[in-house]
């Protein structure tokens, strides 16, 4: 959720196949098009709960065979572990934003690329400000 800025609900929904590995040992999460590149030590530990039940299809694995985890259920465990959900996705999001193009960022997550604009607009002039010569 933080890596991505994804919400909860969309997270809970990725598949095991929706997490691939290259040839060359890279692993990508289908979030958009094309999939996103997961650095480490975040790829291993999705590869280990793909790989925890084979026989689920989701990452995220409910109670009931076949069923990813409830929305409620994961909801809860994040806010008992302290995570300002909303809050923490909305700056991932911004932060993502100031390292690529918005529209880079909307294909490859998943976005609108007028959500991914107006967070770019948000966070840039805050951007620019220290970078700037204003001495000159």
């Amino acid at each position: 959720m933080l890596l991505y800025a994804q919400p909860l609900s969309r997270i809970l929904q990725l598949a095991a196949d929706d997490l691939t590995r290259d040839p060359s040992g890279h692993t990508y999460l289908r979030l958009g098009d094309p999939p996103s590149p997961v650095p480490e030590p975040f790829a291993a530990l999705l590869h280990e709960l793909a790989a925890s039940e084979p026989a689920n299809p989701w990452l995220f694995s409910g109670r009931h065979p076949g069923q990813p985890i409830a929305y409620r259920s994961m909801l809860t465990q994040l806010h008992d572990l302290g995570l300002p959900m909303r809050t923490a996705r909305i700056s991932a999001l911004r932060q993502l934003v100031l390292q690529a193009p918005a529209p880079v960022i909307a294909g490859a997550l998943g976005f609108h690329h007028i959500t991914t604009r107006q967070h770019t607009n948000a966070a840039g002039p805050w951007s620019y400000y220290a970078s700037r010569d204003h001495g000159q």
